[in-house]
C-alpha cells in the first residue's frame, strides 16, 4: 500500500525517474485536475484584491455571480493542462505544473477582474491551450534534438 502514493518511475526501462513523469493514468488525471482547480482556486483568493494602481491595475472581482466563469476557467485549464502532462509522460518537459498553474491562474484571475464577454472569454482559452501547447512542441523539439542518445 506503500507504493500506491509514491512518485517513482514504475516503467523499469532503465530510463530514470526524473526524466519522465509516468505512471497509471489515474496519476496522470488527479495531477491535471489538481494544477488546474488549484489554479482556478489560486486566482479566484486573487480577485479579492486589485493588483495594482486603480489607473492601469487589473480590478479585484467584478460583482455578480463568480460559479460560470470559475466553470468556464477550470474547463479550460483541464484542457490547457493535459497536454502538459501527456508531453511529460513521455519525454523531459521543463516544469510543466509551473507553466499549466501560471496559464490557468492569470486567465482565472482576468477573466474575474475585468468578466469579458464569451468570445474574448473563448479566446483567452485557446490562447492558454495554444501556450501550453507550443510548450510541449518546444519540449518535443529539444527532446529530438538533444535528447540521451544525441551527442
Amino acid at each position: 500500500m506503500s507504493n500506491l502514493f509514491t512518485f517513482d518511475d514504475v516503467s523499469g526501462d532503465g530510463v530514470p525517474e526524473e526524466t519522465r513523469r509516468q505512471g497509471p493514468l489515474w496519476r496522470h488525471a488527479l495531477w491535471v485536475a489538481g494544477i488546474a482547480g488549484g489554479a482556478v482556486a489560486a486566482g479566484w483568493i486573487a480577485a479579492a484584491f486589485r493588483l495594482g494602481p486603480a489607473e492601469y491595475g487589473i480590478p479585484s472581482a467584478a460583482p455578480g455571480s463568480p460559479w460560470g466563469l470559475l466553470a468556464w476557467c477550470l474547463g479550460a485549464g483541464l484542457v490547457a493542462c493535459a497536454p502538459l502532462r501527456g508531453t511529460a509522460a513521455r519525454i523531459p518537459v521543463y516544469a510543466p505544473g509551473r507553466v499549466g498553474f501560471v496559464l490557468v491562474f492569470l486567465g482565472t484571475r482576468l477573466a474575474l477582474g475585468f468578466r469579458p464577454p464569451a468570445p474574448l472569454l473563448a479566446a483567452g482559452a485557446v490562447a492558454a491551450v495554444a501556450v501550453a501547447l507550443a510548450w510541449c512542441v518546444v519540449a518535443a523539439v529539444t527532446h529530438r534534438t538533444h535528447g540521451p542518445d544525441r551527442t
